[in-house]
């Protein structure tokens, strides 16, 4: 019985796949400098690493990146998106009663445009027109912004966006509508995976399918640029080669956003801030949110590239093995070899590989190379980066002679051959007693013979003939 559930184990085992592709978790290095924004986030686009956050999950009020969900939604819902439609101010009027009128932003869209979807999202995108972001919500929301906001809502539930509530569709102030930084991150990634997304956030400028001449003479005028000068050539100061948009956003209460991303040598990292200061201690305007984005893009060009933390010769540890012809245990090493984005600055050595699960303890003869074994947590400084199968480094022949003897002595201590000696003591007791009282019975129906002496035969009448002549 033992053996029959070793031999299961021992193929349930052996049934597990491989796993090619270990899980990673976020690592929050030491970044040096300082920054502005009170959360931040930093994450490599390539293999889905977070490398430095600063109060990921604080709530804050995303202000125009909410638009970044508006646009999903959009691009989501909407069959056709060459399809026009004529711009009505009433959809969008009432945002000019706000009680901070400096949120507002403009595309210069006027009353009668006739725009497409795609200009929408364009003029949404680059410059969180408010004509733009309402008018899409109106319409997609079958006439209901309402219920265009509740598509935002059920969408970010399905990202998996739990620190999120979106009241609107613009990004105007509402004291409900907040958002973390790790949520945007969320959403930012999902939306690069909408290729159109992409294609309209990493444009600088764009310029109408529709030029409505009548309302917009100049059509040169009639443009729209991207808010994130960071992509401007010509602006010395902010200009990041290799930047692309992908939404800035300011409220008066919530500072200034961002969410840019930036490809660089092959590598691809997503920036966000939030919560910004508008101004420097003087109360002179100040881009704090494009500092913060420049330093965190240098930061992580400079100083990280992808390292091999674990070989896949690396001999991690070793597990007794029983009935083992030769060596009596077998060696443990990972299924592959484990590179992660690791920061240069970071000594490698520094990452532990102590924490081991081993599947089972107790192993016998025979093991097979590659056969899994246990995990190996790869940590540092607390924080998990890896999970990696470990497998056996060699065979491990079985021993015909010692499993003989196991076998022998399995099955001496077995509860068949318990159960065999009671059944054949039991038995052996009944015939003796059965013999007992067979030869009791016996003796009980046999009586003894009485003696019986032969006499010879007499004549009477010549004995009395006899008798009287002697008279």
């Amino acid at each position: 019985m033992k053996n029959r559930i070793i031999a299961v184990s021992a193929a349930v085992m052996v049934a597990i796949p491989f796993i090619n592709a270990h899980d990673t978790n976020a690592v929050n290095f030491t970044m040096r400098g300082t920054i502005n924004s009170e959360s931040a986030i930093i994450a490599n686009l390539d293999c889905d690493t977070v490398i430095h956050e600063k109060n990921a999950d604080t709530k804050q009020f995303p202000g125009h990146l909410v638009n970044i969900m508006t646009a999903i939604v959009c691009i989501e819902n909407c069959s056709d998106l060459s399809a026009e439609v004529t711009i009505d101010e009433d959809v969008y009027s009432y945002l000019y009663n706000t009680e901070y009128p400096d949120d507002l932003r403009y595309g210069n869209i006027l009353h009668g445009d006739i725009l497409t979807y795609n200009d929408l999202l364009y003029a949404m995108m680059l410059t969180s027109s408010v004509e733009a972001s309402e008018t899409i919500a109106y319409n997609v929301g079958g006439g209901d912004v309402s219920v265009f906001v509740e598509m935002m809502n059920k969408k970010a539930k399905e990202i998996g966006m739990e620190s999120t509530n979106f009241t609107n569709a613009t990004g105007m102030y509402n004291p409900e509508q907040y958002t973390t930084a790790r949520d945007m991150l969320k959403l930012t990634q999902y939306a690069l995976r909408k290729s159109h997304f992409e294609d309209i956030c990493s444009t600088y400028v764009h310029t109408p399918a529709v030029p409505n001449f009548d309302r917009h003479p100049i059509d040169e005028k009639w443009r729209w640029f991207n808010s994130n000068i960071m992509m401007d050539e010509e602006n010395e100061k902010y200009y990041y080669k290799g930047v692309k948009g992908i939404k800035t956003g300011n409220l008066e209460l919530g500072g200034r956003n961002i969410v840019a991303m930036a490809s660089k040598d092959g590598h691809n990292y997503l920036v966000i801030g939030m919560k910004a200061p508008i101004n420097d201690e003087e109360d002179t305007i100040r881009f704090y949110h494009l500092d913060d984005a420049k330093q965190m893009f240098n930061w992580a060009f400079n100083n990280f590239s992808y390292e091999v933390v674990l070989a896949d010769t690396a001999e991690l540890g070793e597990l007794p093995v029983e009935l083992a012809d030769g060596s009596s245990y077998v060696l443990a090493k990972p299924v592959e070899e484990v590179s992660l984005l690791w920061n240069n600055e970071v000594d490698l050595s520094l990452i532990s590989k102590d924490n081991i699960t081993w599947y089972n303890k107790k192993l016998q003869a025979p093991i097979k190379k590659g056969e899994p074994l246990g995990r190996v947590t790869l940590e540092y400084s607390g924080e998990k980066l890896a999970d990696v199968e470990l497998v056996a480094v060699a065979d491990v022949e079985r021993s015909v002679l010692k499993y003989n003897t196991y076998a022998a002595k399995l099955f001496l201590k077995s509860s068949w051959f318990k159960n065999s000696l009671i059944i054949a003591g039991v038995l052996s007791v009944l015939y003796i007693i059965l013999c007992v009282y067979a030869y009791v019975l016996y003796k009980s129906h046999s009586k003894p013979l009485k003696p019986m002496y032969a006499v010879p035969k007499v004549d009477k009448e010549k004995t009395k003939n006899n008798s009287n002549t002697n008279k």
